[in-house]
């Protein structure tokens, strides 16, 4: 027989259920923070300067475009591949398209392959830090500005690393509260 009571019991459990909830809550930025430190499932980090050292060595950067099902927008690499030095930093751009007669708003995932090269690819400057905006019929050309770490070379899987692929996955999201004003449609209607 136990000499827990029923009510001692019970707030157990409670406080199991409440830790519970409380780490499953925590766990989404913890690995959201966990991949941006190493690069994990090809997260790539981002700088705000370029990088101070460029090797000899070349690697080959490939750009991939896709949307989420139901994203209207066409959206695509301008340029398919770019080969450059590890250190040097590249420039590269994406175009979007809203066929719609509607403004549509949208934010870039993306990721890495392989995923060693994900915390040595590192981003200066991105639209996919923002969401984007495009009316009716808008094109944007959208870039990127980015460079290899030279630390790459020392990472036990990263040094053999000879192709990066960065893709971009558009997902279309609620336009902000003034922009929706502005795109709902008028009525016509006069009070």
């Amino acid at each position: 027989m136990s000499n827990r009571s029923p009510g001692r019991t019970a707030g157990l459990l409670v406080g199991v259920v409440l830790t519970m909830g409380a780490l499953s809550f925590a766990a989404v930025p913890f690995y959201n923070w966990f991949c941006r430190v190493t690069g994990f499932a090809g997260t790539t980090s981002v700088a705000t300067t370029a990088s101070d050292v460029v090797l000899d060595r070349e690697i080959l950067v490939r750009f991939d475009a896709s949307k989420e099902a139901g994203m209207p927008w066409d959206f695509k690499p301008q340029q398919h591949s770019m080969r450059l030095k590890i250190g040097e930093t590249g420039l590269a751009f994406y175009e979007a398209h809203n066929p719609t007669d509607r403004t549509v708003a949208g934010t870039a995932s993306y990721n890495v392959t392989p995923d060693s090269a994900g915390g040595y690819f590192t981003k200066i400057a991105c639209f996919c830090f923002t969401e984007q905006v495009l009316a009716p019929g808008e094109t944007a050309i959208m870039p990127v500005t980015f460079y290899v770490d030279p630390e790459i070379v020392k990472d036990p899987e990263g040094k053999f690393v000879q192709e990066i692929t960065l893709s971009y996955t558009f997902h279309e999201t609620a336009l902000p509260e003034s922009q929706a004003a502005l795109a709902a449609p008028s009525t016509g209607a006069v009070n």
